[in-house]
């Protein structure tokens, strides 16, 4: 058995590349109740968010979960962009993960209830089992304990905040300015919120479904428009900023030209925060044109980093904590079931011969027959306890198979090739 994690994130691949890896949830799920195709892959979960796609997996060997997450977004040649990290290095990648310590912004809190969503979902379709409800509870307990026992979250910022940092920075303030809005999810209500406390003045929520475009405008005193007449909005607004999760482009290089003549080529911000994009790259091309994407908000994050620097190192202790223990957990759970069935293979041979010794000790009183138990079974447990220690020394170890396949050819009659 293998434990691997294996996928892409913002230190190993652009935003290019990362949003060939962005998988819908629709998709995750069907994907996740053919797990039954893929033999010898036992345990699944994936994690995708705008800024890593990753699969934790239990394999009976190595390749098995490569096969299935490469097959799940259709991209062949990406192993440059490819991460892998195996037994304890999976645990410790996975509970900085949850911790935020790997994220584009240190200290967010949108992780943690996503690495509880991605856990959530699989167990629901029965793709867990012990090794990674282990692992993933252990892992949300850890994030909680990293946000709660350190200030590694006090005066974090978001990708929502960094965007409009970045449009404050170029626009010279947003006081007076107007913004417009494509999207109306948790990322959006976020940016709208940012928008205000900058000063600005107006902004419009533009949304495939109005309802949820006017929902979020009624809570910020802003205005729903219809998606199809959001380019009309554009000609006077500022600053426009996408977060739709659309899978293909909502704003196009052929719009943006038109609405540029409308506007006489008076220069405007977008900033597109979606995975994928909800913008076409060529846009930034168009005169009068400024384009960012969430790559590009690093330089807002690295302002604000330093001041949690202190605050991770206390975080990585009590990381490096947890990976110990649970490390030293999972060494003897995968000897749980050959230790179990040898105890019982034992019991079993010691309570047949009880049976027998029974029928010829017919006149030994209650307290005699106690005294036997105890001790056929003292002796079991003496016979077996040297084995059990070195089975159990054995964990992670060069000579871990051979205690195993030893054990099954000894006690099982499983001839080992």
């Amino acid at each position: 058995m293998h434990l691997t994690a294996i996928g892409v994130n913002h230190r190993t691949a652009s935003i290019e590349v990362r949003e060939k890896f962005s998988i819908s949830k629709e998709k995750i799920r069907d994907f996740l109740k053919r797990i039954d195709n893929y033999e010898g892959l036992n345990e699944v979960v994936i994690l995708s968010t705008c800024n890593r796609t990753e699969i934790y997996a239990v394999e009976e060997e190595s390749g098995i979960a490569k096969n299935f997450l490469l097959d799940m977004v259709n991209c062949k040649d990406v192993d440059e962009y490819l991460y892998t990290f195996n037994a304890v290095d999976c645990i410790r990648h996975l509970f900085k993960v949850s911790s935020s310590l790997d994220s584009l912004i240190l200290g967010e809190g949108q992780i943690l209830s996503q690495v509880k969503a991605a856990y959530t979902m699989s167990k629901e379709l029965s793709t867990t089992s012990t090794i990674l409800n282990t692992l993933f509870n252990r892992a949300i307990a850890t994030g909680k304990a990293v946000r709660t026992e350190t200030k590694i979250a006090y005066n974090s910022v978001s990708v929502s905040y960094a965007a409009v940092e970045l449009a404050a920075k170029n626009l010279n303030g947003l006081q007076g300015k107007k913004a417009l809005i494509f999207g109306a999810g948790k990322m959006a209500q976020l940016t709208v919120q940012h928008l205000i406390s900058h000063g600005v003045e107006k902004i419009f929520i533009a949304n495939h479904h109005i309802e949820r475009a006017e929902e979020l405008a009624n809570k910020f005193n802003g205005e729903a428009v219809e998606w199809s007449k959001a380019f009309d909005k554009a000609v006077d607004v500022d600053v426009i900023v996408t977060s739709t999760g659309a899978p293909h482009y909502v704003v196009k290089t052929a719009q943006t030209i038109e609405l540029m003549k409308r506007r006489n080529d008076r220069k405007i911000f977008i900033i597109d925060i979606a995975v994928p994009r909800d913008v076409e790259p060529e846009v930034s091309e168009i005169n009068g044109v400024i384009l960012y994407n969430i790559d590009d908000l690093e330089a807002v994050v690295d302002d604000h980093i330093n001041q949690r620097h202190e605050e991770a190192k206390l975080a990585n202790k009590i990381i490096e904590e947890n990976v110990m223990a649970l490390d030293e957990r999972f060494k003897y759970l995968s000897f749980q079931p050959l230790m179990a069935s040898l105890s019982e293979r034992a019991e079993q041979v010691r309570l047949r011969e009880m049976h027998r010794a029974a029928s010829k000790l017919s006149n030994l009183t209650a307290e005699e027959q106690k005294i036997i138990d105890n001790m056929t079974k003292m002796i079991v447990r003496k016979i077996l306890r040297l084995p059990m220690k070195n089975l159990n020394s054995s964990a992670g170890t060069a000579e871990e198979k051979f205690y195993t396949d030893a054990m099954k050819a000894l006690f099982f009659n499983e001839v080992i090739y």
